[in-house]
């Protein structure tokens, strides 16, 4: 075989190993995950599933979730499975200590008194020092605490199914949100034309119309509360705007009208603007000297006045 037709065999191949699903695309995913010793459930996005196990459901929703290959999203072993394959297909795959090897030196005691009153017994999860742990036991004023994750060690088994790849860019942006917040937020991506001063190549700045690729977030009381939210907002919405393409997030607050708040700002339309004030002041015929001297007269007046009451006084 010439060196022609071995690059010509290479280029297929390497066409072929890019075929189906690869990085950075974005699927939705049905998965159940357990314990390979136990069978525990460990996560799952049917309800169905999660039924069976007798899952308490309130506050969760199941359903398939929309993920980024190689974003980390889910556990490397799995992804690695779900390259090359396309929407329908299905796999079961091992992933060996998904959580790291289990390490008796994170087994150690601690004084109760770190531990609340309410959490000293066994199985409680706890936070000791700014880590996560679960108590052993306690005895006396002495507790024994496993800060290992509760699954270190442990093999899982992942059962997923590729419902389908997703391509609309709302829905990407909603899946990306829900890896980090667990709320139900409205969102959509439109391209806005913005004004903004740019500079020409001899320095000088003028004003252009620019087209921006917005995603806006309608702001709940949940987003707002939310703890991951308030303390990483700059890097998730980077994280979105770098994957989606995007210029910038706009998160939006909508206030209805109505009640005394719209009242009061109709009673502040009674009243006189700036402008209206400048406008009757100029409307005004005053005579700076004429004050002056009015205002020269009654000083003197007073002092007159106060001058005949002392002598009245000492009569």
């Amino acid at each position: 075989m010439s060196d022609e037709q071995e690059a010509e065999v290479a280029e297929e191949e390497e066409t072929e190993s890019q075929d189906g699903l690869q990085e950075g695309d974005f699927i939705s995913l049905d998965y159940t995950a357990r314990t390979v010793e136990d069978d525990d459930l460990v996560d799952t996005t049917s309800a169905d599933v999660a039924e069976e196990e007798g899952v308490e459901a309130e506050g969760r929703e199941f359903g398939p979730r929309t993920i980024v290959l190689g974003a980390g999203h889910i556990f490397e072993p799995v992804e690695e499975d779900i390259y090359g394959k396309e929407a329908g297909d299905e796999g079961t795959v091992t992933v060996e200590q998904a959580f790291g090897e289990y390490d008796n030196e994170q087994v150690r005691t601690v004084s109760a008194d770190k531990i609340s009153e309410d959490d000293r017994y066994p199985g409680a999860r706890v936070n000791v020092d700014g880590q996560q742990g679960h108590v052993e036991t306690i005895i006396g004023g002495r507790a024994r605490v496993d800060f290992n994750h509760p699954l270190a060690g442990e093999d899982l088994e992942y059962e997923y199914e590729i419902v389908e790849e997703v391509e609309d860019a709302d829905e990407k942006a909603k899946g990306l949100f829900s890896m980090y917040i667990d709320a139900d937020l409205d969102m959509w991506i439109q391209t806005d034309e913005v004004e903004e001063e740019v500079e020409d190549e001899e320095g000088e700045t003028e004003t252009e119309t620019v087209e921006k690729e917005t995603l806006y977030i309608e702001a709940t009381p949940q987003l707002s509360m939310n703890q991951q939210w308030m303390f990483q907002k700059q890097q998730i919405a980077q994280d979105v705007i770098d994957r989606l393409d995007l210029d910038r997030v706009i998160v939006q607050e909508t206030i209805e009208g109505g009640g005394m708040g719209g009242m009061m700002g109709g009673m502040g339309g009674m009243g006189m603007g700036d402008a209206d004030i400048e406008e009757a002041l100029e409307d005004v015929d005053v005579d700076e000297d004429e004050i002056v001297e009015e205002l020269e007269a009654e000083g003197e007046d007073e002092d007159e006045a106060a001058a005949e009451d002392a002598d009245a006084t000492e009569e």
